[in-house]
């Protein structure tokens, strides 16, 4: 089934508001486009305070989906971008997506549908 995939998801988890030169990096590197959602992260600094207040260490989670081809290339644009590398800049990785639906560029489904059981 791995030589099946064709997509992979870059999930990049980066505080709040650091993203958009990490979507501009990505596309210049071959990605179409991103999703962007809100969080607020957990963790070993949980609970931490300044002065007296409670910190909410407010997250933005970076989605792009990208053929297995191109995700390399995309994901050191996006490290580079953000300085991942460093402490405390962010988290970067990569999901294979053995299925996906509803992906139609210019007027092309990318994702037909299949009959029967391909287990």
């Amino acid at each position: 089934m791995a030589d099946s995939v064709r997509f992979q998801l870059i999930v990049t988890i980066v505080p709040q508001g650091a993203c958009s030169p990490l979507v501009d990096a990505a596309k210049a590197a071959g990605a179409e486009g991103a999703t962007i959602l809100r969080g607020r992260g957990s963790g070993v600094h949980e609970g931490a305070r300044f002065l007296g207040l409670p910190i909410e260490p407010e997250k933005d989670v970076l989605l792009i989906l990208i053929d297995k081809d191109r995700s390399e290339r995309v994901l050191d644009a996006v490290v580079d971008a953000g300085d991942l590398d460093r402490p405390g800049k962010g988290i970067a990785f990569v999901l294979d997506v053995p299925r996906v639906a509803g992906i139609v560029h210019r007027g092309e489904v990318l994702t037909p549908k299949t009959t029967g059981d391909e287990s």
